[in-house]
């Protein structure tokens, strides 16, 4: 029973179910944990894994899996001398690919070496059967290779090629599973700590977090076994860093309208029941809009792409779960005195004071359209800078720190100008092998093209382009060679990198009008409205477009990144979409909330910002953190992918919703909500006149602080 808005106590009824989840936790973690454990036996980085399904380069790499000895693995060893090479050192190679031979199955038997015009060069192109498609025999081949190949004296020796190209991808993939995990949850315990102030509440959400990931691992690798669904370190990572972000803003609301019922309450299980009750319909909601984000992606023809939504989906979910029924059960059973030293206790009214987004939300509803026309000047300035993107990111280019393969190709880029230096592999029906071997000689940019292996019913030609890996002139040779052979399939390194650009084109047109739709969906349901959803969606596309304007004006400039990962404009849109539409659901459900209870549109856009303020200003700073992790990655791709995401939730939470948001809401007053409900019922403010910003009539904290 309620006095004065505090509830009396009532019985003990409910406080075994706390010790019942836990248990319930406890058996799902026993079955969880062996399967988790089993992950990153399942994880594969081969370029099948990243390449679209149905491009020509995909179904080229799978024949040449099939083909007798399995798929081969392509190196170049690259011999270097700055004044050019002596006599010693052509001596020096001929020796090591000598032994080289010996010790492995080279196709095509002793390779010969190719010197450069210069004399500075020496390339022997190497390629062989052993490893198959075992990416670990793969590595061992490399790397052995490697131990053989060695220059001294100034002489600089570099195993290059498609083979080794590969094997230090996959060092770098295995290299971030642990760096990333550490740093996300260093970097979420020393938030959460400045957030909560307590010695003790920030390990609890942080524990939670972990065995949310752990449980994620495990329905990740299910799903594999289920519909062999793809896992590679990119999806993996992103999966971690969802449970994480994710999760963590989930037990941010949670935990502050914890601390505010708890004042209303007297007993623990009671203020938690009533605090799920308050906020659980915006995290459903929340966590659903996020969940059809990255489904849609399941529609994307990027074999990395539509891999990564179903274990983005499983990461925001398990958080959803884990935070919504493992979180509440602990904090129950802990008590008031995990939030030590600043224990809100029964009865007990917050400290009045003007807090920041007080001051914010004034300054926006006394001038709410100037304020939403110069945030739209300044959001759309921004997004101009994505006219500066770098283009396309070449092979060579998307390593922050260039490992030994992409030191070789440069060297065979300066020393053998105007000459291709790996091969473009055209998969050719064997009845007509000699016919296309012929074609292939006659096609224009073409150097020289063998006959390689046969098998299945299917014959490989290498080519070599007389142009540059990646160049305008070899593009336009691969273009042409597509167009004359019009049963065989062309792939390589050039192919896939062009197939990767135009799939990425084509997947957006299709994922980003059925993000847009699937969020507006959840959005109506939850608002009952169409223009509060319609302000939400068009919000957070407007701070994609700014991120991205801001990674164009840094990308180049300050970090030195020399091409834009195709993929960046999709999955950096499903990100910031999904997950800044979070943050608007957060704002509007609790401002729709206030206008139920009786608070005019203006009081309501108002006390909605300052009593959500502080716990959207953490739960953003959090997951920009998170994401900002991946910035610190061997990777362009996800260094770009992390940067624009991070910069787009800050945006998100410090300017759109704060400012634009509310501005838009105090503008349209019960607008907002038509044609539900509340835009029909009798607006006092419209009968007597404008009414300035109003306290609510019951009382609140600022949540998010003690």
């Amino acid at each position: 029973m309620r006095a004065g808005g505090i509830t009396t106590p009532r019985t003990g009824r409910g406080r075994a179910v706390p010790w019942a989840v836990l248990g319930l936790w406890i058996a799902v973690i026993a079955l969880v944990g062996p399967f988790a454990a089993k992950l990153a036996d399942v994880q594969h980085d081969k370029v099948t894994d990243y390449l679209p399904a149905s491009a020509d380069s995909t179904q080229a790499a799978k024949i040449e899996d099939e083909l007798p000895g399995g798929e081969s693995t392509e190196m170049v060893l690259v011999y270097h001398r700055d004044g050019g090479l002596s006599a010693a050192d052509r001596k020096t190679a001929a020796e090591q690919v000598a032994e080289i031979t010996q010790q492995h199955e080279l196709i095509g038997g002793a390779p010969k070496g190719i010197p450069s015009k210069d004399g500075t060069t020496l390339m022997y192109p190497v390629a062989s059967n052993e490893p198959g498609a075992n990416e670990e025999q793969r590595d061992r081949l490399v790397n052995g290779i490697r131990e053989v190949a060695q220059g001294e004296g100034g002489l600089s020796v570099d195993v290059g090629g498609t083979g080794a190209l590969a094997t230090d991808s996959g060092a770098v993939y295995d290299s971030l599973s642990g760096p990333l995990l550490y740093t996300t949850v260093a970097v979420v315990a020393v938030l959460l700590i400045l957030i909560y102030r307590s010695p003790v509440l920030w390990f609890v959400p942080l524990v939670v977090a972990g065995i949310a990931d752990y449980m994620s691992m495990g329905v990740a690798y299910g799903l594999n076994q289920a519909f062999g669904t793809t896992i590679s370190g990119q999806s993996s990572g992103v999966m971690t860093i969802l449970v994480f972000g994710a999760g963590t803003d989930y037990a941010l609301l949670l935990v502050s309208r914890y601390r505010e019922e708890l004042r209303r309450f007297e007993r623990p299980h009671e203020a938690m029941v009533a605090a799920l009750r308050g906020c659980g319909p915006a995290v459903l909601a929340s966590s659903g809009t996020v969940a059809a984000g990255l489904l849609c992606l399941l529609a994307a023809d990027l074999n990395s792409s539509r891999g990564m939504g179903p274990l983005g989906t499983v990461g925001v979910l398990c958080a959803l779960i884990a935070m919504m029924t493992l979180l509440p059960a602990i904090l129950v059973v802990v008590g008031r005195r995990v939030f030590w030293p600043l224990v809100p206790t029964f009865g007990s009214t917050p400290k009045k004071r003007r807090s920041l987004f007080s001051a914010m939300g004034s300054s926006a509803g006394r001038r709410p359209l100037t304020v939403l026309a110069s945030g739209a000047v300044l959001l759309g300035a921004l997004a101009l800078g994505s006219l500066n993107l770098p283009g396309p990111l070449k092979q060579e280019d998307s390593f922050v720190n260039k490992p030994e393969a992409v030191v070789a190709m440069e060297t065979l880029a300066k020393s053998y100008p105007g000459q291709g230096s790996q091969p473009i592999d055209v998969i050719t029906p064997q009845g007509r092998a000699d016919e296309t071997l012929a074609a292939v000689r006659s096609t224009p940019g073409v150097a020289s093209a063998e006959k390689g292996r046969t098998g299945d019913g299917w014959t490989e030609i290498s080519v070599f382009a007389k142009s540059a890996p990646q160049s305008a002139g070899e593009t336009a040779t691969i273009k042409s060679l597509r167009d004359a052979l019009k049963d065989s399939y062309v792939g390589g390194d050039s192919a896939q990198q062009i197939d990767l650009e135009v799939t990425n084109a084509r997947d957006t047109k299709i994922v980003v009008p059925l993000v847009l739709v699937s969020v507006m969906l959840i959005l109506i349901g939850l608002l009952r409205s169409l223009v509060a959803p319609l302000i939400l969606v068009v919000a957070v596309v407007a701070v994609w477009g700014a991120s991205l304007g801001i990674g164009g004006l840094v990308f180049e400039q300050l970090l030195g990144l020399k091409g834009t990962d195709p993929g960046l404009g999709l999955l950096s849109f499903v990100f910031l979409v999904a997950l800044g539409v979070d943050y608007g659901i957060f704002l509007m459900h609790r401002m729709r909330e206030e206008s139920l209870a009786g608070a005019e549109p203006t009081a309501a856009a108002l006390t909605a910002l300052r009593t959500t303020g502080g716990v959207i200003a953490s739960a953003g700073l959090v997951l920009a953190a998170t994401f900002a992790v991946l910035t610190n990655m061997g990777l362009v791709q996800l260094v770009q992918l992390g940067f624009v995401i991070a910069v787009g939730v800050l945006l998100d939470t410090f300017l759109v919703r704060t400012y634009l948001v509310t501005s838009a809401s105090v503008a349209l007053r019960r607008k907002l909500w038509w044609p539900g409900v509340l835009s029909r019922e009798p607006d006092p403010a419209e009968r007597t006149g404008p009414a300035g910003p109003t306290e609510p009539p019951r009382q609140t904290e600022t949540v998010g602080t003690p």
